[in-house]
């Protein structure tokens, strides 16, 4: 196991969607420990693999004192007429908080480490948890749900930290 270092912006591997994972193997446990120790450090909620570096679709979460994770996860339902507004922060985008919204209810179909069926769901901050990760599997940015205004500046404050 090993803490991961964790790409930011501007990183290509945060703009290419993931890919499926077909095999569990010795590599796929080896994510999984290293995604599970990386995220549990406080102030971090969820940490996508390619955020550290490896394109595969695979996610894990530290939400209210749970650590989870999830392999080859599909949102499966979203709450259609529920939403949260509220500030997100990225690890990929650090120090930055942006209001962005999200729906309030969120369930992933995956599987875990045994290729057992696993479902994963939650509400507040776990929906939006889950909808920022698979946003990163599908090579998107929080920063690309902002609204217009909100995103060009979110964009000034990321170019005035480089």
């Amino acid at each position: 196991m090993a803490m991961r270092e964790i790409r930011t912006v501007g990183d290509p591997v945060l703009r290419t969607p993931c890919d499926p994972i077909t095999t569990i193997d010795d590599r796929v446990r080896s994510l999984v420990e290293d995604l599970l120790e990386t995220v549990d450090e406080d102030g971090r909620a969820g940490l996508a693999a390619n955020q550290i570096g490896v394109g595969l679709r695979a996610f894990s979460w530290n939400i209210d004192d749970e650590i989870g994770y999830v392999l080859n996860p599909t949102i499966v339902e979203l709450s259609e007429d529920e939403y949260q507004d509220g500030d997100e922060g990225c690890l990929s985008v650090p120090g930055l908080w942006f209001p962005t919204r999200r729906a309030w209810y969120a369930r992933v179909v995956g599987h875990d480490l045994d290729g057992k069926e696993v479902v994963v769901e939650g509400t507040e901050l776990m929906a939006r948890c889950l909808q920022h990760e698979v946003d990163h599997l599908d090579g998107m940015l929080y920063l690309d749900r902002l609204e217009r205004s909100v995103r060009k500046k979110a964009m000034r404050a990321i170019r005035e930290q480089l």
